[in-house]
């Protein structure tokens, strides 16, 4: 049986799979650990609803923000309700 050849990876390729592996463990959703934060969510908590916004004023995405399917939908509609009562801007240059 002939030997198995072991390649070699470059260098490049193991800083690759560095960076994809070094990320902590997977995000916790924190609506689904404390149900008293889904009552905060709300239109006219622009406070709360401003840590879900990027600088830019663009809703940031579950993956980013940790949160489930569930709770990003309802974020995401009460931002789009705040916006229409002039509550929070559409984009950064708005106010």
């Amino acid at each position: 049986m002939p030997k198995k050849i072991k390649l070699k990876m470059s260098p490049r390729l193991l800083k690759k799979k560095a960076r994809r592996t070094s990320f902590g463990g997977k995000k916790h959703c924190r609506f689904s650990e404390n149900a008293e934060l889904v009552q905060k969510i709300d239109y006219k908590n622009i406070e709360f609803l401003k840590g879900f916004l990027t600088e830019r004023g663009k809703i940031l995405p579950a993956r980013i923000s940790g949160t489930t399917d569930r709770y990003q939908r309802l974020i995401s509609q009460e931002i789009k309700r705040a916006r229409t009562m002039g509550l929070l801007p559409y984009n950064a240059t708005s106010y």
